[in-house]
């Protein structure tokens, strides 16, 4: 592998909770890019920032009543230290860049060294339903950027019609091997955090379902005593996660309502999924089409009694399901692993000129 040296990235990662961010960094650095990879949620904070935080807040409500404000957790200092370090020639930001720094010092520095900067926008539907917060990540983070590679089609479109530089760059995943003699230990998997339209959805399939995942015993009052004994309520991540998904005949994917009500829903764990020859069935949207084959790589659903009727139907048929999950998986191996993913990334970025 030959090393571009006339191109140095910085990978900083918004979303460092999942595995995501350090991935694709690695995949990048495979394709020839040096390559440095930092996590923003372990980088030194502010002392006292909760309390410093709710009086910064208070203080842009007197200013600015319908306004959106967020501290910045870390200290710019360390931001301009990191720079001075590494000096790359490119920034990738995951996730988003609000949180951890304000963008606009970022922009600044950015300019000044001539550093070009961009955004993989892997969270963004998830602010649809905090209008605040979502003009202000519109207008405060994404203008600083040279481009926008967003997960979704839609959202992709929203952003060019806002004058934003932007380009639709689907998930993907690292390519894993397909266990021989695979053991089933469940029939439909869903791992996920509580909302209503996932409780009302999960109520038609309540016999065979099994869940995972945080804030479920929340929402127990609307909760039939039925489905309340298929939760498991906590998060899984990492090789639980794998070895709980390979176990399950059916690997459900129902969207967050923001992700629901814009008609985009390919997130992250249908590629997850895929990349270990699971079956998996998701609610419809337009994108999946559009990345996959409906019926012969995965499967959808557009409403209860679809979905009921599908599980059903998939749990009595072996032969067709491990057909569609098999198909499914060499797609993936074709168009959707980082590998594949990252290098059309790296080009965009021009980072292997």
């Amino acid at each position: 592998m030959t090393i571009n040296v006339s191109n140095k990235l910085l990978v900083l990662d918004g979303i460092g909770g999942i595995d995501l961010g350090r991935n694709l960094a690695t995949s990048i650095r495979s394709q020839g890019v040096l390559t440095e990879y930092r996590d923003m949620a372990e980088m030194p904070k502010i002392t006292m920032y909760k309390p410093r935080s709710a009086i910064a807040k208070i203080r842009n409500k007197q200013n600015d009543k319908d306004g959106f404000y967020c501290l910045p957790k870390c200290h710019f200092d360390n931001f301009e230290k990191l720079i001075s370090e590494l000096k790359p020639n490119k920034i990738l930001i995951i996730g988003f860049l609000y949180k951890f720094f304000e963008p606009q010092k970022v922009k600044k520095l950015a300019d000044e060294m001539g550093i070009e900067v961009y955004l993989y926008d892997t969270d963004s539907c998830n602010l649809y339903s905090s209008r605040r917060e979502f003009i202000f990540f519109i207008e405060e983070e994404l203008k600083i950027y040279n481009a926008i590679f967003s997960f979704s089609r839609v959202v992709t479109e929203f952003f060019k019609r806002k004058k934003l530089n932007a380009y639709f760059c689907p998930f993907g995943d690292n390519q894993k091997n397909i266990l021989p003699n695979r053991v089933f230990e469940t029939d439909v998997i869903f791992v996920g955090s509580a909302d209503l339209r996932r409780i009302f959805l999960l109520e038609n399939i309540v016999e065979q379902v099994t869940i995972y995942g945080n804030r479920w015993q929340r929402q127990w009052p609307l909760m039939s005593e039925k489905l309340q004994q298929r939760v498991i309520d906590k998060p899984i991540w990492g090789e639980q996660l794998q070895t709980k998904l390979r176990a399950s005949k059916i690997v459900l994917n129902i969207t967050r309502i923001p992700f629901y009500g814009a008609e985009t829903g390919i997130n992250h764990r249908i590629f997850e999924a895929m990349s270990m020859g699971c079956f998996v069935l998701t609610d419809h949207c337009d994108e999946i089409a559009e990345l996959f084959e409906i019926g012969q790589e995965i499967e959808t659903f557009k409403g209860m009694d679809e979905l009921k009727q599908k599980v059903e139907y998939y749990l009595q048929h072996d032969e067709q399901r491990q057909q569609i999950a098999e198909r499914g998986y060499q797609r993936f191996l074709k168009d959707y692993t980082w590998q594949t993913r990252s290098l059309d990334l790296v080009n965009k970025m021009g980072l292997l000129n």
